[in-house]
């Protein structure tokens, strides 16, 4: 029997394998961060495709908290709105719709990948101020953000909060929080970022409290028959940066505040890192704190053939294997793997006419 295509059930959900679309921007919202249609039959074509778990993209929890203009959102009922046929799409397929809840940070208002111009968008073409821990840039062409004091932390505590909770009536049946990548909650746990010397800074403690009362924020939200997931980078791979040790450390807090499984990516805190990519380069790090900090964990990162993917959930190096730019490419690769690895999965009805 296939590992790979082993249901797993988290909380009060069953996903009906390990293999999870990753979520990945898409720079193609309508006004104020409204899906579209892009949305719907990108994520859907990957449904339809076989994998067990579908995340959205970094849907921004307040409109400042989008990457650029073009970002996703779920901070009205708007949104929910434009979500529902999207998420309805994506369950009727036998996947389980996920949203990941974000905020840029000091990474935000800035230029879609393919536009004309990089770094900062300014208000004239529809950017804002970012806000971050300090008022440090992450590169000089970026926005120059604004120090959040506590009465601005407690807000985006919130805003998750109230964003979780608008995203179960919008039909999505997990939320993973965000806090990789350089963006806002990694952005307060990372040396290389937070200089803060107040209770949301300092020590590792101190970096840590923001994302834990995200985590716990959105635990209390969704209830507790919703898995809550997060992605975190685990480590800057920079020296005097965040590390696989303290990310250990940190998921044995996020079990402890309700969160279910760590999905272990890396890197984004500093423009310039030597991360050694290759073929599975992240899984290690899934590994570990899988094995140290004893909870569920996301493997992450050119992960590209099917025995591969098997033999990380055979060989309990992760409990999920996420595909990104894998999936982009062939939306079928669940199915592809299937007939691969000789597995026989549960498709629903439909897919056994088309396959």
């Amino acid at each position: 029997m296939s590992a790979l295509f082993t249901p797993l059930t988290l909380r009060g959900v069953t996903l009906p394998n390990r293999i999870a679309m990753a979520p990945m921007c898409q720079y193609s919202a309508g006004p104020d961060g409204l899906p579209t249609d892009w949305h719907r039959i990108h994520l859907g074509s990957r449904a339809v495709g076989g994998a067990g778990l579908i995340i959205t993209e970094a849907t921004a929890v307040v409109p400042e908290g989008r990457i650029s203009p073009q970002d996703t959102g779920l901070w009205s009922d708007a949104h929910v709105d434009a979500w529902r046929p999207i998420t309805a799409f994506i369950a009727a397929q036998g996947a389980v719709p996920a949203v990941q809840l974000a905020h840029a940070g000091f990474k935000a208002s800035t230029y879609r990948p393919w536009a004309d111009h990089r770094g900062g968008v300014p208000d004239a073409e529809g950017g804002w101020t970012p806000v971050g821990p300090g008022t440090e840039p992450f590169l000089p062409d970026y926005r120059q953000p604004t120090a959040l004091d506590e009465a601005g932390i407690a807000a985006v505590v919130e805003a998750f909060a109230g964003a979780a909770t608008r995203a179960l009536d919008a039909g999505f049946a997990a939320v993973e929080i965000h806090a990789a990548h350089g963006y806002l909650l990694h952005e307060f746990l990372s040396p290389l970022t937070n200089h803060r010397q107040d209770g949301y800074g300092g020590d590792r403690a101190g970096r840590m409290r923001l994302t834990l009362e995200v985590a716990r924020a959105v635990r209390a939200a969704v209830g507790e028959s919703v898995p809550v997931l997060i992605r975190i980078s685990a480590t800057d791979w920079v020296d005097g940066g965040w590390t696989v040790e303290d990310s250990v450390v940190l998921a044995g807090e996020l079990a402890a505040a309700g969160v279910d499984l760590v999905d272990a990516s890396s890197g984004g805190a500093a423009a310039r890192a030597s991360v050694p990519v290759g073929p599975g380069y992240q899984v290690p790090l899934a590994t570990r704190i899988r094995r140290d900090a004893g909870v569920l964990t996301g493997a992450v990162g050119l992960i590209v053939e099917p025995e591969q993917a098997e033999q990380i959930v055979a060989g309990g190096e992760a409990d999920l294997v996420l595909l990104g730019r894998e999936l982009l490419r062939d939306p079928y690769w669940p199915r592809r793997a299937a007939a691969k690895l000789s597995a026989e999965p549960h498709w629903p009805d439909q897919y056994l006419r088309a396959f």
